[in-house]
């Protein structure tokens, strides 16, 4: 047994697209992670091991460790999870690790969680925790993508959430607000930057933003975290520090 990590069994895969799958693998007994955190992955390679940090995308309580990917063309990784089946094995380092954690926020009421492409599995992972809800009077779980097709979370969510034992009455707490950037139809179609600059990111919440009440976390491709934590600088609120309080944590661990 390695005392690094451990091999996993692939319980479940689930391929959206030719480039978004979910799948889930056993849980250790010991595996202990908070929500927000990521998880590495990874597998043997000739002398060597290919190593991969993805979000867990699954509830503290679970009993399985669910995670969402991006295949990206040629990636190594990728190349691995493009074969994955049920049954299969994946390593998982012994430590979850991370600081994308709304507990570090000391203050606030509202709760916008601003995401592209995989950055929604920490937040998926957020809000099916009771914690967050009794923190929270409302929260919103923004997530910005190129087509509809890609929004493959969308149809289930709240329904999820709502049937949820342990959330599912603080589900009028909660608001999804999907984003598609280069297909129109119905809702907002606009990068997160933009919208939050025109005001029509805060008329879609529904509620006023105020440096006294409101908190974001974002999460996302780094050039969209670089851009979108410049935007809310630019509007007024600051990036949240060990020993500085503000009102934005970003994940860079992308």
């Amino acid at each position: 047994m390695n005392d690094k990590f451990s091999e996993q069994t692939v319980l479940w895969v689930k391929r959206h697209s030719d480039k978004q799958m979910t799948f889930a693998i056993t849980r250790p007994a010991d595996y202990r992670f908070a929500a927000g955190q990521f998880s590495r992955l990874g597998f043997k390679d000739g002398n060597g091991f290919i190593w991969r940090a993805y979000s867990i995308m699954s509830p503290e309580y679970a009993d399985t460790l669910d995670y969402f990917a991006i295949l990206i063309q040629g990636g190594e990784m990728s190349e691995y999870l493009c074969n994955l089946k049920m049954g299969d094995t994946v390593l998982l380092d012994k430590n979850a690790t991370g600081f994308f954690l709304p507990q570090r926020f000391i203050d606030g009421k509202q709760l916008v969680m601003l995401s592209t492409g995989s950055g929604i599995a920490p937040f998926l992972s957020h809000i099916r925790q009771p914690e967050i809800r009794e923190r929270f009077d409302s929260i919103v779980l923004v997530h910005s993508v190129s087509f509809q097709d890609d929004l493959i979370f969308s149809g289930s969510l709240k329904d999820a959430l709502a049937d949820d034992p342990l959330v599912g009455e603080f589900c009028k707490q909660f608001q999804y607000i999907p984003i598609t950037t280069r297909e129109t139809g119905d809702g907002l179609h606009a990068r997160i930057p933009e919208l939050l600059r025109s005001g029509a990111l805060e008329k879609a919440c529904g509620f006023e933003w105020t440096k006294q009440d409101t908190r974001f976390m974002v999460c996302g491709n780094p050039q969209m975290v670089e851009d979108t934590l410049r935007t809310l600088i630019e509007l007024g609120y600051q990036l949240h520090r060990n020993r500085t309080a503000g009102q934005v944590i970003v994940e860079n661990g992308f």
